[in-house]
């Protein structure tokens, strides 16, 4: 069992995929679709950004997505063009990754998902500038110990990303980060610090969760071709019914991708292909399960695996 898997808001680096553009001519019209629905030179905002002017919301989130579909493109034509068919059973994302997830599965159009992803970006933007808050991430520390201290903290924070079994992610006000670090560094935990503009995945992204929501319910919504793993429940998604209220949920619920490795696993997943910037997740898989294999493709050298993976 083939599960496709999709980079999260943070992977992003400048000029990523643009060596695969070059060679797959006709992923250019992933760009050209961006960049109408978004009102953007997708192109430019990819591959001519500054570190810091991609690692903002609002060019980040489309410029992953767009790098993820772009990826997973060249390896559908890389793969069909060596005679092997394409074939994954079950998508899956991290946070964003969830965007392409959608679309991969037939749930939503391409140019659909760039318009919810212009709405989400620009509803988490404001919502940051509003609220100033900040994530951290958490290792060598068990998730629950986590969750206990964020709970007696005086400031807001809370456990938001379960990545492995030993990192988890945090997020709060500022001064809810600098005190849980504190006590953390105490009890011989790695902490570092993210290079986010706001807390995502908590209580302080409402605001950006009820504007998301008015725009998502103009969006059509299908059911998936393939299984569809949710960050919301840690499991695989069988109610479809109100897919602009989950997707909502999720801007403000916790990621909880530890449980949904392990539901994949238990349905039979062995492979792991993620697409887009980065190895994270391919690293999260490497780190959560043993008996099974990982690949990621975002770029030239990466796609020659792609016979490997699927022959």
């Amino acid at each position: 069992m083939i599960i496709s898997l999709f980079s999260g808001q943070g992977s992003q680096y400048p000029n990523m995929g643009n060596d695969i553009l070059a060679a797959y001519p006709h992923t250019g019209e992933l760009y050209d679709i961006a960049s109408d629905v978004l009102g953007r030179d997708m192109r430019k905002v990819c591959f001519e950004s500054s570190p810091e002017e991609l690692a903002q919301t609002i060019n980040a989130q489309p410029a992953v997505l767009l790098t993820s579909l772009v990826c997973n493109s060249a390896a559908i034509t890389r793969v069909h063009k060596a005679g092997i068919p394409f074939r994954f059973d079950g998508v899956a994302g991290h946070s964003l990754g969830e965007y392409a997830a959608l679309t991969m599965s037939g749930m939503v159009s391409l140019e659909d998902v760039f318009r919810l992803i212009k709405a989400r970006s620009e509803a988490m933007d404001e919502a940051a500038r509003e609220h100033k808050g900040a994530m951290a991430a958490v290792m060598k520390l068990a998730p629950e110990k986590i969750e206990e201290v964020c709970s007696s903290a005086k400031n807001y924070v809370a456990a938001v990303n379960y990545n492995s079994p030993m990192q988890t992610v945090i997020a709060g006000t500022p001064e809810g980060i600098d005190e849980v670090s504190e006590i953390f560094a105490e009890m011989k935990a790695r902490v570092v610090r993210l290079n986010v503009a706001g807390a995502f995945h908590s209580k302080l992204m409402q605001s950006a969760a009820d504007k998301f929501y008015e725009a998502a319910k103009k969006i059509p919504f299908k059911a998936p071709h393939v299984k569809y793993y949710s960050n919301v429940t840690g499991g695989e998604l069988t109610d479809f019914s109100d897919m602009p209220a989950l997707l909502a949920k999720h801007i403000v619920s916790p990621v909880r991708f530890t449980s949904e490795l392990a539901a994949m696993h238990a349905d039979g997943a062995d492979t792991f292909v993620e697409f887009g910037p980065g190895k994270t997740l391919t690293g999260l898989v490497k780190k959560t399960l043993t008996d099974v294999r990982a690949f990621n493709v975002e770029n030239l050298e990466t796609l020659e695996k792609s016979e490997e993976i699927y022959g």
